[in-house]
């Protein structure tokens, strides 16, 4: 914690939301029900919850600036040569209209369309480990075309719209220009069946392993022709398969069924010298098929395509991890800058329990590895809870908040009964 904490220390110019950061950080961590600023202020063992308020509101600080010292931290430590990129898109949903980026639009994480607030974020996976490290809030078009939104939320001038796969490609370039060490780029097909995406990625010479749609049409003979992904799928012979593991899961390997396509050609690009592929997955059991357009500057093993494919998959225990332990869903911000405060110290708090878990994971000398599993993110976080995080549970600090909290309430429910009786009074 001292570590996360200390690699960003110096970006505030105050000692009073420097300590607020810390506390706001170790907050994430600790064992709370909901993570507002009200509960990390009373973890924190504040009176009132101006001083977290203040820290993702009005306090100078650069949020940019912690995320990519966070990041620096983060990769000092899982730093890998053969590593992977992941960027995926995460809905909160939201009430109203007002927080930034709110609209009805899809989000994965209700599995159909809801008002929500939607953003691209990042993940890191190298072998000693993955975990976010980016993010970037994506704006509707409701939002960008209107500009009295857009300043009441704070959104700077500058910002416009985007779509998804801009923001992941932006984040990649942003990693690539800090020095991050990098290899592959593994994606959805929401980003994979975007040909401008692919083509970014080629022009930074990352490879890829990017999921397509069964409909994506796949350019071959030169780009002369081109056919279905699950038309070439359904004409492959039972030879053209082989059974290999997508990396180790909870309940031992991932296997599937996999057949691998090397005379895909590009019909965008002619300059383009590197290695394009199909690489199709098979569930043995269900017939399930996926498809992934794949791209190497210099040639690759199918075991290598395989193990990139399957590392996609740690964005989502990193969106699991980051929600159910550190509460990057629990915000409750509705500016540009407030979000971005907050998503930036919750992935600080998400390091911690990352950076522990390589420790000990890279701990060789430990007598107890071969009789119980490696520690999680989730065990680590309650050792945390129980040997640092001191809570503040003196009986006088809790009856005060507990009198605090009903009495905010009270005015709030005397602002919003004056306005409802205002608006019915009304001719």
């Amino acid at each position: 914690m001292d570590g996360v904490l200390g690699c960003f220390a110096g970006r505030f110019g105050r000692v009073e939301p420097r300590r607020a950061a810390a506390g706001f950080v170790t907050g994430l961590l600790a064992e709370l029900e909901i993570k507002t600023c009200w509960q990390l202020a009373e973890q924190a063992g504040h009176a009132r919850p101006d001083a977290m308020q203040r820290l993702l509101y009005r306090a100078v600080w650069d949020a940019e600036a912690v995320r990519d010292d966070v990041r620096d931290l983060i990769v000092g430590r899982l730093g890998d040569p053969e590593a992977v990129l992941v960027p995926d898109e995460t809905g909160d949903l939201k009430k109203g209209i007002h927080t930034v980026g709110v609209q009805r639009q899809y989000t994965g994480t209700a599995g159909r369309i809801e008002n929500a607030q939607v953003a691209v974020f990042m993940t890191y996976a190298g072998r000693h480990g993955h975990t976010l490290i980016d993010r970037r809030l994506y704006l509707p078009v409701s939002w960008t075309d209107d500009p009295d939104r857009m300043e009441a939320a704070g959104v700077p001038d500058d910002i416009g719209f985007a779509k998804r796969w801009e923001l992941a490609a932006d984040m990649i370039t942003a990693a690539l220009d800090a020095a991050v060490p990098a290899r592959w780029v593994a994606a959805d097909e929401a980003y994979g069946n975007s040909g401008s995406f692919r083509s970014r990625l080629r022009d930074l010479n990352l490879g890829y392993v990017l999921a397509v749609s069964c409909d994506h049409l796949v350019p071959l003979d030169g780009g002369k022709a081109r056919c279905r992904a699950d038309q070439i799928a359904a004409g492959l012979p039972a030879t053209a398969w082989q059974r290999r593991s997508a990396g180790t899961g909870s309940k031992g390997p991932r296997l599937y069924d996999w057949a691998w396509l090397d005379e895909v050609t590009t019909d965008t690009d002619p300059g383009d010298h590197g290695r394009h592929s199909l690489l199709i997955r098979k569930n043995y059991t269900t017939g399930e098929l996926a498809f992934y357009r794949c791209w190497s500057p210099q040639p690759v093993s199918l075991a290598t395509l395989v193990r990139v494919a399957g590392i996609r998959w740690t964005v989502e225990e990193g969106f699991q991890a980051a929600k159910s332990q550190v509460g990057l869903d629990q915000h409750q911000v509705r500016h540009w800058n407030s979000w971005h405060r907050f998503t930036t110290l919750a992935l600080a708090a998400l390091a911690v329990l990352t950076i522990c878990a390589a420790d000990s994971h890279d701990r060789d000398d430990d007598p107890s590895r071969h009789t119980m599993i490696e520690l999680t993110v989730n065990e680590i976080r309650r050792l945390i809870n129980t040997i640092i995080i001191e809570p503040a549970r003196h009986l006088t600090h809790r009856l005060h908040w507990s009198g605090w909290r009903r009495q905010h309430q009270l005015r709030a429910r005397r602002g919003h009964h004056t306005r409802r009786l205002n608006l019915e009074l009304q001719p």
